[in-house]
């Protein structure tokens, strides 16, 4: 069963210290995501439908909205990872130089003498709870910064990069995002969503793919763990109330689809997580 170790919630975002031994569902996320390999058996994580070693020395760089999952090469042992979910906005602050959508030129990152020690120094102070880590959103900030220049070294725009072109969604995806986003903790047919803006639904699917990066169902599922994930930070609230608030039908549905899509059961979440 995978576990987690520690979670802090910032103003950056989230880091996590998970051990993982589980494949996951294919999920997105708004924040840009960095995986780094800390001990145990390597893994790897699918981005977009091709596999990125995780391992001593390869890390693996995940941009919003892109479709991805973790897969353990062996089950018999957990791999601790570092996970990092940067929020785009903190890190374009934060930066010297950044992209406003913290998009990664490609998904391997060499995980270097300088970025091991970022990574081991991040994961030790998240189990020292002893003692408050003053410097973690400058180590985060120096990760990600690390991470996000390397991952456009030897590419075509290299490192004239300032910025991936805006988006320019139809007007019938932007209303069916407002859609999603209004009535997340609702019972919600797609097909219904395709209707409501005026598209088939074999055209609603494609298009909504194509603008946004994930389909339909992922991008609802996102939403869904970004609340669940709020609520069980920063409510008292009960695992099972939670689940029901958002559509589920039983604490044992959402328990599901929160490890499927978060690795680890809500309660162990609960449990670990800091909000500073």
């Amino acid at each position: 069963m995978s576990d987690s170790l520690a979670v802090f919630h910032g103003h950056f975002g989230r880091v996590c210290l998970y051990d993982m031994d589980r494949t996951m569902a294919p999920h997105g996320h708004r924040e840009g995501h960095l995986i780094f390999h800390v001990q145990g058996p390597p893994a790897e994580v699918i981005v977009n439908g091709k596999a990125s070693p995780l391992s001593a020395g390869q890390a693996v760089a995940v941009s919003p909205w892109q479709a991805h999952y973790y897969k353990p090469r062996d089950h018999s042992h957990p791999t601790l990872a570092l996970v990092l979910y940067i929020r785009p906005g903190w890190f374009l602050e934060s930066a010297k130089r950044a992209s406003a959508s913290l998009c990664f030129g490609r998904t391997g990152i060499e995980v270097t003498d300088h970025l091991s020690r970022l990574v081991f120094g991040t994961a030790q102070a998240l189990l020292d709870t002893d003692r408050k880590d003053l410097l973690i959103e400058d180590r985060l900030c120096a990760l990600t910064q690390f991470a996000f220049d390397q991952s456009w070294q030897w590419t075509p725009r290299g490192s004239e990069f300032t910025g991936p072109d805006l988006p320019r969604r139809d007007f019938r995806i932007r209303k069916a995002l407002t859609f999603l986003q209004e009535r997340v903790c609702e019972a919600i047919d797609l097909d219904d969503v395709a209707r409501e803006v005026g598209l088939s639904r074999p055209h609603f699917y494609k298009l909504f793919r194509a603008q946004v990066g994930l389909t339909p169902k992922l991008y609802r599922n996102a939403l869904r763990m970004e609340c669940a994930i709020d609520m069980l930070a920063g409510s008292q609230e009960g695992v099972a109330d939670i689940g029901f608030d958002l559509g589920f039908s039983s604490q044992a549905s959402f328990s599901r689809f929160f490890i499927s899509n978060g690795v680890v059961p809500p309660s162990a979440y609960r449990r670990t997580v800091h909000v500073a």
